[in-house]
Parts: C-alpha cells; sequence; structure tokens
C-alpha cells in the first residue's frame, strides 16, 4: 500500500513538473526582443568592416515579431547610423527587410534612397549594435557564383561592346557630315535640352567629368532668368580643348545660386540626384557643382530655347492640338512626380513640386512641356513624420496657392494633401493654356490666373478671391462649344474643387488627355500665330 502511495506521488510530482515546465518555457516565448534603439545620429562609421552602432540605449521590442534593425546613410559629409525595432512582415523606408533570421546584422547597400543607404536586420537579442558591411563569404559558394555569371558576363561584354562600336560608327558618320557640310549651326534649336544623339555626348561629359571631382569647362554666355534664389544664363559647354570654338560647344542651361542660398541649391540638387526623376516632361538634370572660386553653387542643365509656358502663351496663339500637346504633356510630368512606381513598376518615392506655374514650366521644340525648377519639391516618404512634414512651411507663389495652402490647413496626416495642392495649381496651369488657343474663338492679351489681381498678389489678397469668395479664373460660355476644350474644362473644374478630396489626380488627368487624342482630327491644324520669334528663354522664379 505504502509502495502504491509512493508510486502515485512520483508520477504527479514529474506531471506537475512538466506543467510548469511547460508555462515557464510559454512565458519565456512571450518575452518581447531587446534591441538598440536610437534616433538618427552621427558616426564616424565609414561603411567598411564592422561597426559599432554607438546607441546606449536598449529597448524592449513592441511587438513579439519585432525583429532589430541597423542603418547607415551617407549623404555629402553627412554620415548617421539609426537603430530601430521593426516588424519584417511591414515595410520600413519602402522597403522589404531580407535576411531578419540572421544572428548576425549584415549590411546590404540599397539604391534609389536619395543617398548612400546600407540596412541590415537580425533577430538576436541587441544584435544590431555591431553591424558588418563586408561579411565573409565562403569561397566555394563565390566560386560557383562566379562560374554561373560567366555566360552572362561574356554576353553583356558581347552587347557592350557591340553598342559602343555602333556608337562610334554613328559618330565617325555625323563627324564626317559635318566636314563635308557647311558649318554646324549650335544655336538655341540644336540645345541639348532634347534628349536625342545630340545630347547625349554632352551628358556622359558632364556626368563623368563630376565623377572625377572635375569642374566643367563651361562659358556663360546671356542671362536668360533672375528668381528669389538663383539667376539662370546660357551657356556653352566645351567637349575637348581641341576642338574649335564654333563646333566644340553644346547649349546648356546654368542656375547660378550664391553662397548664401546653399540650403535651396541643396534641395533642388537632391531631387534632381534621384534617378527615378528621370522622365520626357521633367528638366533634363546634367550636374550640380560647387564653383569655390566663385563662390557660388551651379545646377546645370539642358537649354530649352522656346522658354517657359508663361512666356511662350504670351507671345503665341495656339491651336487645339497645341493646347492637347502642351496640356497632356504637363499632366504626364505631374503624374511621374506624384507616382511611387517608376513606368516600369519599380518602386520609388513620391515628389509633389509644391511651387507649379507656368514661369516653371519650359516649352521643348515639339511643343510638349518639361518641369523645372524643384527649389521647393518635398520627397513624400512615407516615414515622414507630421512634425516633419509641418516644419517645410507654407511654400509655393501666392497666386497658384491651393485653398488649403492659403490657410494653412493642409492635412499633414496624409502625404496625398500635397499631390492635391499640386493638381489644383496645374488645373490654373491649364486655364491660361485655354485662354490662348484660337478653338475658343476670340483670344484676348494672355492674363495669369486671377488676373484682375496685382502683379504678384499677396498670401491675404488670395485668400479674400480664393477663400471667401471661392473664386475661380473663369470659364466663358464661347470655351465649351469646342468639344475637346469643353472636357479640359470639365478636369479643370474636377482639379480645383475646394475641396481637396474631391481633386483628380494627375494620373486621371493625363489618362483623360489620352482618351481625346482622336479629337485632334477635328481640328484646325493650322500654325501657330507667331508674334515674336521663338529664341525666347525666361525663367521667373519665385
Amino acid at each position: 500500500m505504502e509502495l502504491l502511495r509512493f508510486f502515485a506521488f512520483w508520477c504527479g510530482t514529474i506531471l506537475f513538473g512538466s506543467i510548469l515546465l511547460e508555462e515557464t518555457e510559454a512565458n519565456i516565448m512571450k518575452v518581447k526582443r531587446l534591441c538598440k534603439f536610437c534616433d538618427v545620429r552621427a558616426t564616424s562609421c565609414t561603411g567598411k568592416g564592422s561597426c559599432k552602432v554607438d546607441c546606449e540605449i536598449t529597448s524592449i521590442c513592441p511587438h513579439d515579431d519585432d525583429v532589430c534593425v541597423s542603418i547607415w546613410r551617407k549623404k555629402d559629409d553627412n554620415v548617421t547610423f539609426d537603430t530601430v525595432c521593426h516588424n519584417p512582415a511591414q515595410k520600413l523606408h519602402g522597403l522589404v527587410l531580407e535576411d531578419y533570421n540572421n544572428s548576425k546584422c549584415e549590411m546590404k547597400e540599397r539604391k534609389g534612397m536619395g543617398s548612400q543607404f546600407f540596412i541590415c536586420s537580425c533577430n538576436v537579442e541587441e544584435c544590431n549594435e555591431q553591424v558588418y558591411f563586408n561579411p565573409n563569404m565562403d569561397s566555394q559558394v563565390v566560386a560557383v557564383i562566379l562560374v554561373s555569371l560567366v555566360p552572362l558576363l561574356v554576353m553583356a561584354v558581347v552587347v557592350i561592346s557591340f553598342f559602343y562600336c555602333y556608337r562610334v560608327y554613328r559618330q565617325r558618320q555625323a563627324s564626317s557630315r559635318r566636314k563635308k557640310g557647311p558649318p554646324l549651326d549650335f544655336s538655341d534649336a540644336h540645345a541639348i535640352m532634347i534628349d536625342d544623339e545630340g545630347s547625349d555626348s554632352s551628358s556622359t561629359l558632364a556626368n563623368n567629368l563630376n565623377h572625377n571631382t572635375e569642374l566643367l569647362p563651361i562659358e556663360l554666355d546671356v542671362q536668360v532668368g533672375k528668381g528669389r534664389f538663383a539667376e539662370v544664363y546660357k551657356a556653352k559647354l566645351k567637349q575637348g580643348s581641341s576642338v574649335s570654338e564654333e563646333q566644340g560647344f553644346e547649349t546648356v542651361a546654368i542656375k547660378i545660386f550664391p553662397y548664401e542660398e546653399y540650403a535651396s541649391w541643396k534641395n533642388e540638387k537632391e531631387i534632381f540626384s534621384d534617378a527615378d526623376l528621370r522622365h520626357e516632361n521633367v528638366l533634363h538634370f546634367l550636374t550640380a557643382e560647387e564653383r569655390k572660386v566663385q563662390r557660388q553653387y551651379w545646377l546645370i542643365t539642358a537649354y530649352q530655347p522656346r522658354g517657359n509656358l508663361q512666356e511662350y502663351l504670351t507671345h503665341h496663339i495656339i491651336n487645339w492640338h497645341d493646347l492637347w500637346l502642351l496640356g497632356s504633356s504637363l499632366a504626364r510630368g505631374v503624374a511621374h512626380l506624384h507616382s511611387d512606381h517608376t513606368p516600369c513598376g519599380r518602386y520609388k518615392v513620391a515628389i509633389a513640386h509644391r511651387d507649379i506655374k507656368s514661369s516653371n514650366i519650359l516649352v521643348k521644340s515639339d511643343l510638349s512641356c518639361c518641369l523645372c525648377d524643384f527649389g521647393l519639391a518635398l520627397r513624400l516618404d512615407n516615414n515622414l513624420s507630421v512634425d516633419e512634414l509641418a516644419n517645410s512651411g507654407q511654400v509655393g507663389t501666392a497666386r497658384y496657392m491651393a485653398p488649403e495652402v492659403l490657410e494653412s490647413r493642409i492635412n499633414l496626416e496624409n502625404i496625398e494633401s500635397f499631390k492635391q495642392a499640386d493638381v489644383y495649381s496645374m488645373a490654373l496651369v491649364l486655364w491660361e493654356i485655354i485662354s490662348r488657343c484660337s478653338a475658343i474663338g476670340e483670344v484676348k492679351e494672355y492674363e495669369p490666373p486671377f488676373g484682375n489681381l496685382r502683379e504678384h498678389p499677396c498670401v491675404e489678397s488670395m485668400k479674400d478671391s480664393v477663400l471667401r469668395d471661392r473664386g475661380r479664373p473663369e470659364i466663358p460660355n464661347s470655351w465649351i462649344n469646342h468639344t475637346g476644350i469643353q472636357m479640359v474644362c470639365a478636369s479643370i473644374e474636377d482639379c480645383w474643387d475646394h475641396d481637396p478630396e474631391a481633386r483628380l489626380t494627375a494620373q486621371c488627368v493625363a489618362e483623360r488627355f489620352d482618351d481625346m487624342e482622336y479629337l485632334d482630327k477635328l481640328s484646325d491644324r493650322s500654325d501657330s500665330e507667331e508674334k515674336i520669334p521663338e529664341e525666347i528663354f525666361v525663367v521667373d522664379e519665385k
């Protein structure tokens, strides 16, 4: 009997111990991970080998699934680390975390982030304190990878060699034609703003020289614009010292900032430096330079001889086909800025221009538009805080400000609000284009939107017109006699709606223009009535 009691007690003890052990293990599993957690801090880490993040704060991650993350960035001479806890099921800075099951934080570079950007993730306690930029790889794995890449490398070499030979052949043909024919005209009509063969050599030269920290051999010509922050010059880009002055230059535009306006230059340079910004309806950027001797900062871009849209409309009456070209290209350019994907589907950071107006839009030789002047532009990073967005301030040109911007009541909780303000400004520009179209009947002298106000109305004056009176530029009944213009006017009214949420997107406007392309056949395609020659380039900045 005593033996049976002992055996029962022993079994009960084992069962209780097993239950207790399971509960203990469950509790241990519920303990959240510890990670280094510091805001952005300057660091001396060079981005090579292994580095310690120098973060003295250890945090308990808020969620069970969180892993440790470290981010190293370099913008100009500013090098920083930041460390966080993050759920790998969600995106961080628009990126999906990779290799977060590692015990070590092995840095990987991510392109297209506006700076040199490395990120790593791991799932061991405080594993993001020590990061590794060049983790050792097994030599056999490297060998296998190299062997598998050999056929691709051979094919790449063959393709590159073919295109190089083709390029040399075309250049020699062009050189031969120049020698046989009369001297080439390197006037405004051959400006390198156009993305054709003639512009490639300058763009390549500019980028190569810039990467070698050499200043471009540039000869300033004439000043063609002046704004609050910078002056714009037409200039000649010399391609080689042995080339004659007559045939050795291409025309470029130089935007020159004084030393005191470094912040404006830096912001515009960073916007332009994003490779995903490249688009046929965005000004083609060559390079940026710091001219220490002159105490100046330069932005070097392609040059558009037709000038800005405001000047073009002032001196030209356009037909319906011209209106369609200008309006549709403008909408496509704004839609590209606002999109968070490139045309090929790759993720990109959306951009709000924040100063869309006719003087910040250039007219290309094919009568399409391209956006310029990104000094006030804002990268709409999903990770921007409300405070960071609020600190961007009430910016833009008062005449073109959306009601919510005039009232300083833009919704900072939603980055789409900045796009909606751009769409309002774009609607005013479309109204300007229609006002100079012969298809509306009698065409009056050019006037900007709200032309009854003074030349440079202040914010308070615009508040009276736009907020108090709910005023918008007039759309006369005669305008809607033309089917195409009637459709554009309907889009304009949808775009300048007082309620930002009710406005169309720029992409929707671009698609509407595509749908009405057939109306070209209904219009009179006579040449535009010109009052002065096309060689005009005036940039009216803020």
